[in-house]
């Protein structure tokens, strides 16, 4: 096993080496998994940068890292305290069994004492039997105190464990950079208001968000100036969002936000204080003070309307989106041309 780990390892460091990867420990679980071959999704995409000849850059790889392996951490983690939750269930099962067969015996203990205690018996008799049952009185008093100590040290253990999958559950639905919600959260949402829409006629609106130019700003600037960029729009959605809507990470540099009980015309209305919001800030290199400039977002914004899937609801805020983009960028556009 040891022997194989190291050909993996090896044949990871040579991979990296021939493909000019930076030798970090980020790049070097990537470049391990791919060579064990135990996700398909990171083989798939490397294989596939590798035929194209593309360049493996730190964006792409850090990217790579974050939409292949959260969620299967993610599901490790929740396995591994289910397990848990299961074992300490089972030991509390097993302690409250045992209490059942000791309350047995000690009831039949007091059941033949009763049944052999009258007035006929010599007095060292009954002082036997009046030991022995003070005797088991004792004994039974220790077990109790015991397995009350026992049920409250499992208790609190199934108390931390359920806290720790509450802690779980709530990052496999968050965006891990951007502290937001993921993809997965956002596709359940927007079910769930599609057909809140469709059975009591809330109406739904949809905000499709893209962060202009910023492949080029990334390149210039690095990926970890990058991510600051991300968080920066994800913090200006948060703050500007109800807490019956929900904004999400839909994917790279690309935002949505489902908003409940929201037309269009004021759907529009919230994308360009959005807009404002994250034209307003400046962005500033944490490593050196330096400002590097304002970060401007373009917004496509759709209501759902008789007919729609969520699928459509999504192709035409995405449409909006597209010609947000080809106007001038930095620009809100809505369904039958409302916008800026």
């Amino acid at each position: 096993m040891q022997q194989q780990e190291l050909l993996l390892a090896q044949n990871a460091i040579m991979m990296m080496s021939k493909h000019g990867v930076a030798p970090i420990p980020e790049h070097y679980e990537i470049f391990y998994i791919y060579s064990a071959g135990s996700n398909p999704t990171i083989v798939r995409r490397i294989d596939e940068t590798i035929a194209t000849g593309v360049k493996f850059t730190p964006q792409m790889l850090h990217s790579l890292r974050e939409n292949c392996l959260g969620t299967e951490r993610t599901a490790k983690a929740m396995e591994m305290v289910g397990t848990n939750i299961g074992l300490t269930l089972d030991n509390v099962l097993d302690k409250l069994s045992d209490a059942g067969k000791q309350a047995g015996e000690y009831g039949r203990t007091l059941s033949t004492a009763s049944g052999s205690l009258n007035a006929s018996q010599p007095p060292v008799v009954l002082r036997t039997m009046v030991e022995g049952l003070l005797g088991a009185t004792k004994s039974m008093e220790v077990r109790t105190k015991n397995l009350e100590g026992e049920l409250k040290r499992s208790s609190s253990q199934i108390t931390d464990l359920r806290t720790q999958l509450d802690m779980v559950r709530k990052e496999s639905r968050t965006d891990a950079l951007t502290g937001i919600a993921n993809r997965k959260t956002f596709d359940i949402e927007l079910e769930s208001a599609i057909m809140d829409w469709r059975e009591n006629g809330v109406p739904v609106s949809l905000l499709m968000c893209d962060i202009d130019f910023f492949k080029k700003f990334n390149d210039t600037w690095g990926h970890q100036t990058g991510d600051q960029v991300l968080r920066l729009v994800a913090s200006c959605l948060s703050e500007n969002v109800k807490g019956r809507d929900t904004a999400a990470r839909y994917g790279g540099e690309e935002f949505a936000v489902i908003l409940r009980h929201t037309r269009v015309n004021d759907a529009v209305n919230l994308a360009n204080q959005i807009r404002t919001c994250i034209e307003s800030r400046k962005l500033i290199k944490k490593s050196t003070g330096e400002i590097l400039g304002a970060i401007t977002v373009s917004i496509g914004v759709a209501e759902a309307f008789t007919g729609d899937s969520g699928e459509e609801l999504i192709q035409h805020a995405d449409q909006c989106l597209y010609r947000a983009k080809q106007t001038g960028r930095n620009r809100v556009i809505g369904q039958h041309g409302k916008g800026i």
